[in-house]
C-alpha cells in the first residue's frame, strides 16, 4: 500500500493523539512527521512512535503530501504565513483542527487556494474515541476526502458537514459535549455522596452508568427518547426523577447552552480571523 507522508505541525495534545492513532491503524512510522518548539516533547514522540522530528515547521511541509496544522488558533496566522512558500512549492493536502479558524482565513494568510478540509475533533480523541466533523472546500478532491476521513477514523467516528457555519453547531454540541456530560457526573456524583454513598462507590456507579447508557444508545435503533421511555416506569422512582429535570426545564437549559456556544464559535471565528 502507497502510505502518504503525512506532517504534523504541533505536537500537543490532538497532535500526539492522533500521531498515535495513525500508527495503531497501521500508518507507517516512518511515513510521519512532527513539527514543535518543544525539544523533549519531540523526543518523547521519537522514543515512543519512531517518527521523524523537527522543530522546523518549513522541513516538516517540504516533505509532506498531507500536513495537519494542530495549533493553537491565536497562532495559526503567524505560522501560516511563515510557511506560505514551503505550502505553494509543496502544494499538500492540509487539514486544520484548529477551532474558529475559517477556510477563508488559512487561504488568506497563505495568500492561495489550496485542498483543505477542517476538522472539528473532540477532547475523547486522546483515547481513541472521538467523534469528529470535517468540512471540505471546494479544492479537495474525492481522494483527499478519503486520505482527511482515515486520518480521523484514527482516533474515533467522523462525519461530514457540507456547510462550513455546520461546524460551529458542531462545535457547541459534540466540541463543548464532554464537558456537559463531566458536569452532569459531577453533579449526580456529589448528590449520591449526600445522600450516604462513599466517593468511591458513587463515582464507580457513575461512570458505569453514563457508559452503559452511551453503548446502549449506539448500539440500539431506537431514539434515546425511547430509549428513555423505556426504562421510564409509570409511578416509579425513575419517572419521579424525570419529572422534576422536565419541570426545571432541562431541554431549555440545553437549548440555551448550545445556542450560548454556537454562537461564541462564532464569534471567536471573526475575531481570530484578524489574527
Amino acid at each position: 500500500m502507497n502510505y502518504p507522508i503525512i506532517s504534523i505541525i504541533g505536537a500537543g495534545h490532538m497532535g500526539s493523539s492522533l500521531l498515535g492513532g495513525l500508527i495503531q491503524s497501521g500508518h507507517p512510522a516512518d511515513k510521519l512527521w512532527v513539527s514543535d518548539k518543544d525539544k523533549e516533547k519531540l523526543q518523547s514522540l521519537q522514543t515512543q512512535l519512531h517518527i521523524h522530528i523537527t522543530e522546523n515547521n518549513e522541513q516538516a511541509v517540504a516533505h509532506a503530501d498531507i500536513v495537519i496544522f494542530a495549533i493553537k488558533p491565536q497562532i495559526f496566522g503567524e505560522v501560516a504565513r511563515e510557511l506560505r512558500s514551503a505550502i505553494f512549492a509543496k502544494r499538500p493536502l492540509l487539514i486544520s483542527i484548529a477551532a474558529g479558524i475559517r477556510t477563508h482565513h488559512i487561504e488568506k494568510w497563505l495568500d492561495t487556494k489550496i485542498a483543505l478540509v477542517r476538522a472539528m475533533p473532540n477532547t475523547p480523541s486522546l483515547i481513541g474515541c472521538g467523534a469528529s466533523a470535517l468540512y471540505a472546500n471546494a479544492n479537495v478532491t474525492h481522494e483527499n476526502r478519503n486520505a482527511a476521513e482515515s486520518i480521523l477514523r484514527a482516533v474515533g467516528i467522523v462525519v461530514w458537514v457540507g456547510d462550513e457555519k455546520a461546524l460551529d453547531v458542531v462545535t457547541a454540541l459534540s466540541g463543548s459535549g464532554p464537558a456537559y456530560y463531566f458536569l452532569l457526573m459531577e453533579a449526580m456524583q456529589k448528590t449520591a455522596e449526600e445522600l450516604g454513598l462513599s466517593s468511591e462507590t458513587a463515582r464507580l456507579l457513575t461512570l458505569q452508568t453514563a457508559l452503559g447508557a452511551a453503548r446502549m444508545a449506539m448500539e440500539s435503533k431506537n431514539s434515546p427518547e425511547e430509549l428513555r421511555r423505556q426504562v421510564t416506569s409509570p409511578g416509579g422512582t425513575t419517572e419521579k426523577a424525570v419529572s422534576v429535570l422536565e419541570e426545571n426545564n432541562i431541554h431549555g437549559i440545553f437549548k440555551e447552552a448550545l445556542h450560548a456556544a454556537s454562537a461564541r464559535s462564532e464569534e471567536l471565528a471573526s475575531l481570530l480571523g484578524d489574527k
